[in-house]
C-alpha cells in the first residue's frame, strides 16, 4: 500500500510517499481502509522532532524509529481482530490511530466511534485532536461543581478561526454559553457564521483591553499572558491554555502551569492548562453533536494522499481556517 512516511527529522521536504506493507490488526485492533485523515500541529512536531521531547515519543533522538505519520482518521473497517466486539467489517468509523496518512491503518477499538450518517469522512477525520482539545479545555474551564459551562456563562475563545477554535465556538454554544471569538479580519464572518455572539478582530482591537468581562477564556493561541487576560476575566474567572506558538509547543504549557501554581496563591482567578487525551466517550459525544447539527467541522483545504508534504507545509504556515484534511478516495 501507499503511505506518507518520514525517515529523518526536518521540514516538510522529509515527507515522502512510499510503498509499505499493509498492516495486520492485532486481536484488539481493526484494520481501516482510510478514506480521510486530518493534519495537526502534532504531526509537524513529530516530523521536525521539535521540541526534543517529541523525539523520545518517536523512538529515536537522531532519527525516528517509527516512520508513520498522521493521527486523525476516518474510514471503513476492512478487518477486525478476534477480540473486537463493537465493530464489524463495513462499519464507517472515525477516531485516532498511528499512521493515518496511508491507504490502510490499524486502530484500537477504544480509540474509535461510529461515524454519523450525515457526516462526511472528511468532516469526521477532522474531529479527534482538535475537538478533544476544545471539549476538554472547555470542561477544564467549567464553573460548576460537575465541570460544565452552563447557559449564560460568558466564554471568550482566542484563536476562534483555527482547528481547535472552530470546534470550541460550536461546543461552547451547544452548552448555552455566550461566546466571543477572537480572529483576524478575513475570518470575522466565518466565526460569526458558526455561532459566535460577538467577534473581535484582533487587528483592530486588543481583547485584553476591552471593558467586557468573561467567565472563561479559552486561549488557543498563547499570544497573551495570564496577567493580561486577567484584565477581562470575572473575579472567579478561569483561563484555559489550549495552545501556543509552534516553536514553543509543549514547553509553553509547562511553563505557564508552573507560573499559574504560584500566582494562584495570590489571585482569585484560576489558570489551567489542557493537554488533550484520546477519549472514546468524548469521541462519541462529538459524533452526537454532529449528528444533530450542533457542530459542523470547518474544513479549509483538502489534499490528496500524495500531497501530504504540501498539506503539512500549509498548516505549519499558521493561516489555516479550521481544519486541513487528506482525502483518500481510493487506493492509489
Amino acid at each position: 500500500m501507499k503511505a506518507a512516511i518520514y525517515t529523518r527529522y526536518g521540514p516538510p521536504d522529509v515527507v515522502q510517499m512510499a510503498e509499505v506493507e499493509k498492516p495486520v490488526p492485532r486481536d484488539d485492533e481493526v484494520l481501516i481502509r482510510v478514506r480521510a485523515a486530518a493534519v495537526n500541529p502534532y504531526d509537524w512536531h513529530f516530523m521536525r522532532g521539535e521540541p526534543y521531547p517529541v523525539r523520545i515519543a518517536a523512538g529515536g533522538l537522531r532519527k525516528p524509529k517509527d516512520s508513520r505519520l498522521g493521527a486523525d482518521v476516518a474510514g471503513e473497517i476492512e478487518a477486525a481482530g478476534r477480540n473486537i466486539t463493537q465493530f464489524k467489517p463495513g462499519d464507517a468509523v472515525f477516531g485516532s490511530c498511528k499512521g493515518a496518512f496511508a491507504e490502510y491503518a490499524c486502530a484500537s477499538e477504544s480509540n474509535l466511534a461510529m461515524k454519523p450518517d450525515n457526516v462526511t469522512f472528511e468532516q469526521a477525520a477532522s474531529v479527534p485532536i482538535a475537538a478533544f482539545t476544545a471539549l476538554q479545555g472547555l470542561r477544564r474551564g467549567g464553573l460548576t461543581k460537575d465541570g460544565k459551562i452552563q447557559s449564560g456563562h460568558k466564554v471568550l475563545i482566542n484563536g476562534a478561526a483555527g482547528g481547535v477554535g472552530t470546534f470550541a465556538v460550536q461546543i461552547a454554544k451547544s452548552f448555552g454559553a455566550v461566546v466571543t471569538g477572537v480572529c483576524s479580519t478575513r475570518n470575522v464572518e466565518m466565526v460569526r457564521s458558526i455561532g459566535a455572539d460577538q467577534v473581535v478582530d484582533y487587528t483592530q482591537e486588543d481583547f485584553t483591553k476591552s471593558a467586557r468581562r468573561y467567565d472563561v477564556v479559552l486561549d488557543c493561541v498563547g499570544n497573551h499572558s495570564f496577567s493580561e487576560c486577567r484584565r477581562v476575566m470575572n473575579p472567579r474567572g478561569i483561563y484555559v491554555g489550549a495552545g501556543g506558538t509552534s516553536d514553543n509547543w509543549m514547553i509553553v504549557p509547562l511553563t505557564r502551569a508552573i507560573k499559574a501554581l504560584v500566582l494562584s496563591w495570590f489571585v482569585s482567578q484560576k489558570q489551567v492548562m489542557v493537554l488533550a487525551k484520546p477519549s472514546k466517550e468524548d469521541l462519541t459525544f462529538m459524533g452526537e453533536l454532529m449528528a444533530i447539527g450542533k457542530v459542523t467541522p470547518v474544513i479549509d483545504k483538502r489534499y490528496g494522499l500524495s500531497e501530504v508534504r504540501e498539506a503539512v507545509r500549509y498548516l505549519e504556515a499558521g493561516h489555516a481556517r479550521g481544519k486541513v484534511v487528506i482525502t483518500v478516495d481510493r487506493p492509489l
